[in-house]
C-alpha cells in the first residue's frame, strides 16, 4: 500500500464524448500515466477515467480509497478483479449525500481487497469545475485520524468565525453602525464559501438538494464579494476619497449578475472559467482601491490594506495550487480559509480601531463647528448693513435688466415672426395669383361667347315677334357655330369653379396654418396643420423638392395649434432649405410621417440634405446660431421652435450625419391635461 498521493501511480483516460460505458473503457488502450502526486485535469465536459492498481499489504481485509476533492460532480468507482468490474459506489457532488459509501462530506470508499491480494479501481470522474484528483488509499485504523484532524481544522475556521459574527453584532447592537451589520453579512457568505469547498455545505445542510450542492460554492464566493465590497465602501468611505474607483464598482456587480447567470442556467463549465476570472480582477480592483485611500493618509485603510493582502495572497496560492503550479497539499488546500479567518481578525481590529477614530472626528467637528459659528456670527454682524445696501443695489440693476432682456426678447421674437409673415405674404401671393389670372383671361371670352348666344336669343325673339323667317336664324346659328360655343362656355364656367375651389383650398389652409386662437389650448387635428404648412410653403417645394407624407391616425392633439404650426414651418423650411442646397433644382425629397404611442403623439421631419456634423448638432438650439448666410436667416428660428415644443412638454432630437440628410422627431402629449394631473 502506498503512502501519500496516488497520482504517479494512476492511468488517466479522457472521455470527451462522456457515453463511454466500463466495459469500453477496460477494453481502451489510450490509458495515459500520470506525472504528478494530484493530477490536474482543468475544466471540461469531458469524463475521464482513472485507473489505479492497490495492493492490500496491511493486516486488515478491506482498505479505504479516499478522494479528498469535494467539488467533483460525478464520482463512480468501479474495482476490478479477475476481469470482473463491481461497482463499489456511484455519487458525487450533483447525487444526494445518501450515496455515500463512508460518511465524510469527502468521497472515501471501502475497497474489500483480502490482506495480500491487489485490484484495480477504476474512477469515473465529471466537474463543470476545476477537476484535481488528490487519491490516498489508508487502512481502516489510519483514516479515523486523519478525518479528525481534518474536522478539527474545518471546526476550529467556523469557530473563529461565529465568534467574529457575534463579536461584531454586538458592537452593532451598541452603536448602531451598519457597517457592523455588513461586515457580518461578509463573515457569514465567505464562511459559507469555505465550507462548500470543503463538502461541509453540501454534506450537512444541502444534501437532498444536489442542484444547489453543486452550484452553491461559486453563488457564496460571488455573494462573499459582493459584501466584501459594500463593506469596503462604507469602512474607507470610497465614495468621498476615490468617488472614480467607487462609481467603477457597479459594472462589476453586472458583471456578476452575467456570469452567475450564465453558470447557472447556460453553460457551467465556461461560468466557472469566467467566475474565476471575474473574481481575480474584482479582487485586485479592490486591491488597487485600497492602496488609494491608504495612500491618503486613511488610518482604516491601513487595517483594510494588510488584512486583504493577506486575503489576496491565500487566494493567490490556492488559484495556483488549482492551476497546477504549487503542487496540492495540506498548506495549499487550507490557505483559504486561514487568510479569511486571519483577514476577518484584523478587520475586526479596524473596525474596533473605528470607534476611536469616530469619536475623534466627531469631537474634532464639534469644536470646529462651534468656532466657525462664532466667526460667522461676527462675520454676519459686521456686513449686515452693507449686504442690505448692495441687495437693494442689485435688485434695481437686475430688475433693470430683466425689464431692458423682456424687451429684447419681445423684439426678437417679433422679428422672426415678421420674418415669417413675409415668407407667408410671399407664398399666399404666389399661390393665390395662379387660380387669379387663370380666372381673368378666362373672363374676355366667356364674355364674347355670352355675346354671341345674346345674339341669337335676340334673333329668335325678333323671329316670334315680327315674324321674321327662322331660315336667317339658323344661318346665323352656323355663322357662330352655336354648339361649339356653348360646349366652350361649358368648359370655360368649369374652369372659373376650379380656380375659385383652389382660391378656397388656399384661403382654408391659411386660417388653419394661422389659428387665431394660438394663445388657448385646443384639441386640433395636427396633421391638418402640416398640410396647411406645406401649402404656405409650396412655391419653395414645387419642381424642386419631392413630398412625401407619410400621417397615421391621430388622436385630437391638446396644443397652442398657431404656435406648433410655426415650429412646423421653420422645421420644413430648414429641410427644404437643406435639400436644396444639395440637390439643387431636382433630386430633393422631404418626408413627413407622424404616428402615436399611447399618451404621445411623435412627428418625424426625414430629410436628404446637406445634413449636419455634431458640432452643429450641439449649437442647434442656441439663439442667433444659423448656418444660413447673412440675409438669409435670424438664426432664432430653431431657438423658438424648442421654446415652443418645450410649452408643450414635448422634446425636439435629431439624428443627422454630414452630407447623408436629417432627422427630425418631435414627441408631445397628446393631452396636457393629463400630463399635468400626473405629475400633481
Amino acid at each position: 500500500m502506498q503512502q501519500g498521493y496516488l497520482g504517479k501511480f494512476v492511468q488517466i483516460l479522457e472521455d470527451s464524448s462522456a457515453q463511454m460505458g466500463v466495459d469500453q473503457v477496460i477494453a481502451s488502450g489510450d490509458f495515459q500515466t500520470s506525472n504528478a502526486f494530484v493530477p490536474n485535469l482543468g475544466i471540461s465536459s469531458s469524463a475521464y477515467w482513472v485507473r489505479v492498481c492497490i495492493k492490500n499489504d496491511t493486516k486488515y481485509d478491506h482498505l479505504i480509497l479516499d478522494l479528498e476533492h469535494a467539488e467533483i460532480e460525478v464520482v463512480d468507482l468501479y474495482l476490478l478483479k479477475a476481469g470482473k468490474a463491481t461497482l463499489i459506489g456511484a455519487t458525487g457532488q450533483s447525487r444526494p449525500s445518501s450515496t455515500r459509501g463512508i460518511a465524510q462530506p469527502e468521497f472515501a470508499f471501502n475497497l474489500p481487497i483480502e490482506i495480500g491480494d491487489s485490484a484495480t479501481a477504476l474512477f469515473r470522474l465529471a466537474s463543470s469545475k476545476q477537476l484535481q484528483v488528490p487519491l490516498k488509499v489508508y487502512s481502516a485504523l489510519n483514516f479515523v485520524p486523519v478525518t479528525s484532524v481534518r474536522d478539527l481544522r474545518i471546526g476550529m475556521y467556523i469557530g473563529i468565525m461565529l465568534a467574529l459574527a457575534l463579536y461584531n453584532i454586538f458592537i452593532f447592537l451598541s452603536i448602531r453602525d451598519r457597517t457592523y451589520v455588513v461586515y457580518v453579512v461578509y463573515i457569514v457568505f465567505i464562511t459559507l464559501a469555505q465550507i462548500a469547498f470543503w463538502g461541509v455545505f453540501q454534506y450537512y445542510i444541502s444534501s437532498n438538494y444536489p442542484w444547489i450542492s453543486v452550484k452553491s460554492s461559486i453563488v457564496f464566493t460571488f455573494a462573499s464579494a459582493f459584501a466584501a465590497s459594500e463593506f469596503m465602501k462604507r469602512f474607507i468611505d470610497t465614495a468621498k476619497n476615490v468617488p472614480r474607483l467607487h462609481s467603477g464598482i457597479k459594472y462589476f456587480y453586472g458583471l456578476f449578475g452575467i456570469v452567475i447567470f450564465l453558470y447557472l442556467f447556460i453553460n457551467p463549465s465556461v461560468g466557472y472559467q469566467l467566475a474565476q476570472i471575474a473574481a481575480g480582477l474584482f479582487a485586485g480592483y479592490q486591491f488597487i482601491t485600497i492602496l488609494k485611500v491608504w495612500r491618503m493618509g486613511s488610518r482604516q485603510a491601513v487595517f483594510f490594506l494588510i488584512s486583504w493582502s493577506v486575503l489576496l495572497i491565500g487566494i493567490l496560492v490556492f488559484t495556483l495550487k488549482d492551476m497546477g503550479v504549487l503542487p496540492y497539499n495540506d498548506f495549499t488546500v487550507f490557505i483559504m480559509p486561514i487568510g479569511s479567518a486571519i483577514e476577518g481578525i484584523l478587520l475586526s481590529f479596524g473596525l474596533a480601531d473605528r470607534i476611536n477614530i469616530l469619536r475623534r472626528e466627531k469631537d474634532f467637528s464639534q469644536g470646529e463647528a462651534l468656532r466657525i459659528a462664532k466667526e460667522n456670527e461676527q462675520i454676519i454682524l459686521n456686513q449686515n448693513v452693507t449686504l442690505e445696501r448692495k441687495v437693494t443695489e442689485r435688485t434695481l440693476a437686475l430688475q433693470a435688466s430683466t425689464d431692458h432682456l423682456k424687451r429684447t426678447q419681445s423684439q426678437l421674437v417679433n422679428a422672426e415672426k415678421m420674418a415669417a409673415l413675409g415668407q407667408l405674404t410671399a407664398g399666399i401671393a404666389h399661390e393665390i395669383n395662379n387660380p387669379i389670372n387663370f380666372i381673368s383671361s378666362s373672363i374676355p371670352p366667356l364674355k364674347r361667347d355670352l355675346s354671341e348666344l345674346r345674339e341669337v336669343l335676340m334673333a329668335y325673339r325678333d323671329a316670334r315677334i315680327n315674324g321674321r323667317d327662322l331660315e336667317e336664324v339658323r344661318l346665323l346659328e352656323d355663322r357662330i357655330d352655336l354648339e361649339f360655343n356653348m360646349k366652350e362656355v361649358d368648359e370655360i364656367l368649369l374652369n372659373l369653379e376650379s380656380g375659385a375651389q383652389r382660391t378656397s383650398e388656399i384661403v382654408r389652409g391659411l386660417r388653419t396654418f394661422s389659428r387665431l386662437d394660438e394663445y388657448e389650448l385646443k384639441t386640433v387635428d395636427v396633421n391638418e396643420g402640416i398640410k396647411s404648412t406645406l401649402v404656405v410653403l409650396a412655391p419653395q417645394v414645387r419642381d424642386a423638392v419631392a413630398i412625401e407624407l407619410d400621417l397615421g391616425e391621430l388622436p385630437l392633439v391638446e396644443c397652442y395649434a398657431g404656435k406648433l404650426n410655426q415650429v412646423f414651418m421653420n422645421l420644413l423650411n430648414n429641410a427644404i432649405f437643406a435639400v436644396k442646397q444639395k440637390h439643387g433644382a431636382a433630386g430633393g425629397k422631404v418626408r413627413v410621417v407622424s404616428y402615436h404611442t399611447g399618451e404621445h403623439a411623435i412627428f418625424e421631419i426625414h430629410d436628404n440634405g446637406t445634413g449636419m456634423d455634431e458640432a452643429t448638432q450641439h449649437r442647434l438650439f442656441e439663439p442667433f446660431f444659423t448656418t444660413k448666410d447673412v440675409g438669409e436667416g435670424t438664426g432664432l428660428g430653431m431657438s423658438i421652435a424648442l421654446s415652443i415644443i418645450e410649452d408643450h412638454n414635448g422634446t425636439i432630437t435629431v439624428q443627422s450625419s454630414p452630407g447623408e440628410g436629417s432627422i427630425f422627431t418631435l414627441t408631445m402629449p397628446i393631452s396636457q391635461q393629463l400630463l399635468h394631473a400626473k405629475r400633481a
